[in-house]
């Protein structure tokens, strides 16, 4: 019978996602998006609350027990009672389609052009409109066959997993029925009415000498062995999944793990004080001359892109100009992210500043102190638990495991603060890339000031993250969770899988995520500000020249 705890915690859980989905997306939404894009943003919403199910559904998992033996019925105190199985085979199958289907879908039909922009004007006097929707769905359907295409042959191809057992080879029970009492099973009574009471391990009595030397007279040997099996499609979705977005957490998951503390300290240290009026003439004409570069800027990419889409010569985005132009875009949309912080900063310490609350850089202190400490705890739990063989010491497991004794939700909430916290870091280690490096587009998240696209590709990079997020929990806290059904998944099946298993056993992302949160920390001791100089009339010049060429 299900545990009516799990399940009002499970009801809990999705309405507290459900309403913190809703209230981020109306708080950090544009207002050009108000009473517009309905679709996209039922695909933000409930992927938000997908990705923070499959992160959540670790720690109810553990406190779940269904991977326990004596689930199957003979010994179920410890088991919750809820099919676990089936929620994690939603979660396999609902990642890849939000991730290959409804995002970019959503995305396609968001960025759409209807044709109606410029109509009525000289440059489409009788424009007629198009169909977003087939738009979007032309480009839908392309991606739909190369995932397909991916996902059948990987199957085809990769399903089969070799999971290591030990096979121990043993005599007849000749020699062993003449010892005595080799197991003993005592049935106890009902005192009242005399009838057998349920089965239960207590009637065992504990292991003695006879049965040790039944295991000695009958074990010849032991000898490592493997059963191949095929794994479901669930399974192999699970698989699949995580190894496409290991990619990402291992970069962008090691570069946040430091550079979220960092920042979040940075921003208490540099907060905003009261200017003087040399001070604020000072910073008035720099973010002038800023705003005049860039709009000269803008004009000259403008005029650019008009020349190109009136040259009618066909586009070729692997080319060198294409390349060129990309990062000059790149280049001149992190100038303008960087200018728009200044300004807020400049007005928060001038004419805003009697409306600002002194206790945000407090706040930001205090998230960036817990953010440290969740990093050292994580690097010292990979350390000393994940890398070596035999680990050197459950660390953080049997911090888990103390609250399991008095305090089960503690330990259960605590799983789960240290997995949300890896894609809080994936996040802001994917936008610090991007804003140091200039090699992705920046989607930044503020408040009032963020376009549904930025929704769709921070939510579809969390839900990359997802699954690899769990993954990793259930290897560093592998003794926790031992109990667990998806260990059963990801520390069985999906860990030998062939191809597969070479990266997984070899800890081979964990590696590139450890070598990433090292290079990040040198690189940010270093170079601690994003706020590089930019040279406007440098890029001005070379945009200029290259239209000339």
């Amino acid at each position: 019978m299900a545990d009516w705890f799990l399940i009002l915690a499970i009801a809990v859980s999705f309405g507290i996602l459900l309403v913190a989905s809703v209230y981020i997306l109306i708080l950090y939404s544009h207002p050009d998006d108000n009473n517009d894009a309905y679709f996209p943003k039922i695909v933000v919403i409930l992927g938000f609350v997908l990705a923070g199910a499959t992160v959540l559904l670790l720690p109810l998992d553990v406190a779940n027990n269904e991977g326990y033996a004596g689930c199957a019925g003979y010994d179920t105190n410890l088991c919750g009672g809820i099919n676990m199985e089936l929620f994690w085979q939603i979660i396999y199958y609902a990642i890849p389609f939000w991730v290959f289907v409804l995002i970019p879908f959503s995305t396609f039909y968001y960025e759409a052009d209807d044709g109606m922009l410029m109509a009525g004007t000289s440059v489409s006097p009788n424009a007629t409109p198009k169909s977003k929707v087939m738009e979007a769905l032309r480009y839908q359907l392309m991606l739909i066959v190369i995932v397909s295409l991916m996902f059948a042959l990987g199957y085809w191809f990769l399903s089969e997993t070799s999971i290591p057992v030990k096979t121990y080879n043993a005599t007849d029970l000749n020699g062993a029925l003449t010892i005595p009492t080799l197991y003993v099973f005592n049935p106890i009574r009902n005192t009242s009415s005399g009838e057998f009471l349920d089965f239960s391990l207590a009637h065992f009595q504990d292991m003695n000498k006879n049965d040790q030397q039944l295991n000695v007279l009958n074990r010849v040997g032991m000898e490592p062995d493997t059963i191949v099996l095929q794994v479901d499609l669930p399974t192999f979705f699970a698989s699949l999944m995580a190894f496409i977005g290991w990619f990402f957490f291992a970069l962008f998951g090691g570069i946040g793990l430091a550079a979220l503390p960092l920042d979040l300290i940075r921003q208490f240290a540099h907060r905003p004080k009261h200017m003087d009026a040399v001070e604020f003439a000072e910073a008035q004409q720099s973010i002038r001359d800023r705003v005049n570069e860039l709009v000269e800027i803008g004009e000259v990419l403008k005029v650019e892109q008009e020349q190109k889409q009136n040259s009618g010569s066909r586009f070729n985005m692997f080319s060198a100009d294409a390349r060129k132009a990309h990062q000059a875009y790149l280049e001149f949309k992190k100038a303008v992210h960087l200018l728009e912080q200044d300004v807020e900063d400049f007005q928060t310490s001038s004419e805003n500043y009697n409306n600002y609350n002194p206790l945000i850089p407090y706040a930001a202190l205090f998230g960036g102190i817990i953010s440290l400490l969740l990093s050292i705890l994580w690097v010292i739990q990979i350390l000393i638990y994940v890398f070596p063989a035999t680990p050197i010491h459950p660390f953080l497991n049997l911090y888990f495991q103390f609250f399991d004794k008095f305090f089960p939700l503690f330990g259960v909430l605590s799983v789960a603060l240290f997995c949300i916290y890896l894609l809080f870091a994936a996040v802001k280690g994917c936008f610090k890339f991007g804003l140091r490096f200039l090699f992705i587009q920046l989607h930044p998240m503020k408040l009032n000031r963020t376009y549904m696209s930025s929704f769709m590709f921070n939510i579809g990079l969390i839900l990359l993250c997802a699954l690899p997020v769990v993954q990793f929990g259930v290897t560093a806290f592998a003794d926790y969770a031992r109990n667990a059904t998806v260990r059963q998944v990801f520390g069985t099946q999906v860990k030998y899988l062939q191809f597969f298993s070479a990266f997984w056993v070899n800890h081979v992302f964990i590696y590139g995520f450890l070598i990433m949160l090292l290079l990040t920390t040198l690189y940010l001791m270093c170079k601690p500000s994003d706020n590089a100089k930019f040279d406007g009339l440098a890029l001005r010049d070379r945009l200029k020249a290259r239209r000339r060429g």
